[in-house]
């Protein structure tokens, strides 16, 4: 995909990618820290380890088609 304000790769990043994914030209680093961390129904994988939430399998602010999901879930919660 191409670098846009939907998506970037940084393919030069030393932790690039930081999860597992099948296609690595589809990583989106856009959300390199995921803004829906705070939100306990965020829609992602995550576990709660010693009261921390981890999210060390979950991809889905890394997957380009998610971009709008997370616009809207922040939306929807920037009042909460």
């Amino acid at each position: 995909m191409e670098n846009s304000f939907r998506f970037f790769r940084n393919h030069q990043c030393r932790y690039f990618p930081c999860h597992e994914v099948e296609n690595n030209l589809e990583f989106n680093c856009l959300f390199c820290f995921c803004p829906l961390y705070h939100l306990e129904k965020c829609g992602g994988t995550y576990e709660i380890k010693n009261g921390i939430k981890w999210c060390s399998d979950c991809t889905l602010p890394h997957r380009p088609e998610r971009y709008d999901y997370i616009i809207g879930k922040l939306k929807r919660n920037k009042s909460k």
